[in-house]
Order: C-alpha cells, then structure tokens, then sequence
C-alpha cells in the first residue's frame, strides 16, 4: 500500500466518510472512482482534497516524534540540520522544520509538499534565513571549485563562526582541521565528497554549539 493511499485511508476513517462518500470524492477530484485505477499523482490530489476538508493526520514514528515523508522532505530536513550545526536552529527535532514548513507555505507537513513552488518556498525561505544569519553564501563558489558542495559552503561557514578573521585567501587552518577529521594528509579540498562534508559539519557543529552556549 502506497503512503498517499494509506493516507486516504485514514482520512475518509477519520472525517467518517463511508464508502459511497469515498467513490464520489474519486470522482470528483480525478474522475475515476476506484484508488486502484488512478495515477499517484491522482491519488495525492484525492489526499488533498480530504486534507481541504479537514483530514490532519500526522506521521509519528515509534518514539512518538513526527516522521518527515515526501518528495522534498530529505532535502528539508538537511537544511534543517545545518542550521542546527550552524547554531542556527535551536531545536533540530522534526517536528521543528514541520512547524516552520508550515509557517511558511500554510501546508500542514512535508508529505504534502507535492509542488515545487510550495517547497521552493520553503527551501528558499531556510536558504536565505542560514544565509543570513550564518554567512552561508549558496550558488555561489568565490572561484574556488571546492565550495561547490552545498555541504562545503555550510562547512566553510562554520568555521568563520568559530574563526571571526578566516577568509579565502588565509584560511587560518580550515583544511588542516577537515583533513584530520577525516584521517588524511596531503589531500584536496575538491576531493572531499558530499557525505565527508556531512562528517565535517556535524563535528565542527558541536564545536559552534559549544561556542555558542558558552558565549550565552
């Protein structure tokens, strides 16, 4: 069973829609009166149409958090945890980034998140708050080809937290510090791949944490 299908499930069990309710919701948003005959793009139509009529369902997972799905929840939620690992964002739990996406695009949760536009605005909206905020200077490189990883640009901006006077020219031992982190010498930047760069900006986030805390 598919989550969109599930989640009408759900929706029609908990806004009391029987089964004649059901088959005249299908035909209404999609024209096809059977979830097995529509497209997933059709059923999450059906989806929203429940959600417009009241469905607020939200995942949890097993510890009772709320569980991000859909198309453009990974890329969120890494937005979400670099700001976490900037010092940014004070509270990294899910149900945080769900509460912001909100705000945001007036849509519930991540997982109806189904256009580009809506998710755009809210990726944006993280985008430009991190780059505010932390000096995180996205699409842009400065000429150098290592920066072009999403994951170095936060990294780099990590350590011009902790490093006030670093820049490109001295970078006061930026590459020292990534290539012990990550057991190796004579290395390049360039080289770093964007799962090392999770590695950097999770260790010197609890270096930005600590700083921060310490400073009040």
């Amino acid at each position: 069973m598919t989550s969109a299908i599930a989640a009408i499930h759900t929706g029609c069990k908990q806004l009391g829609i029987d089964e004649d309710g059901r088959r005249a919701i299908y035909e209404r948003v999609t024209g096809k009166p059977s979830l097995k005959l529509m497209s997933s793009t059709e059923q999450e139509a059906v989806v929203t149409e429940l959600r417009r009529l009241g469905f607020t369902a939200v995942d949890r997972r097993a510890n009772g958090r709320q569980k991000l799905t859909g198309k453009f929840a990974k890329k969120l939620q890494a937005l979400w945890i670099a700001g976490w690992n900037l010092g940014v964002v004070r509270d990294r739990d899910d149900a945080a980034l769900v509460a912001f996406v909100k705000r945001q695009t007036g849509i519930d949760h991540t997982r109806w998140l189904t256009y580009a536009d809506d998710a755009g605005a809210a990726i944006e909206a993280l985008k430009a708050w991190l780059r505010r905020e932390a000096g995180v200077n996205f699409g842009n490189t400065n000429g150098y080809d290592w920066l072009a990883a999403d994951g170095a640009k936060i990294a780099w901006a990590q350590w011009r937290i902790l490093h006030p006077g670093a820049s490109m020219m001295v970078r006061q031992g930026f590459d020292e510090a990534v290539f012990k982190i990550l057991g190796r010498t004579n290395f390049y930047l360039a080289a770093v791949t964007p799962k090392e760069w999770q590695t950097i900006m999770n260790t010197f986030g609890e270096r930005v944490r600590a700083a921060r805390k310490a400073a009040g």
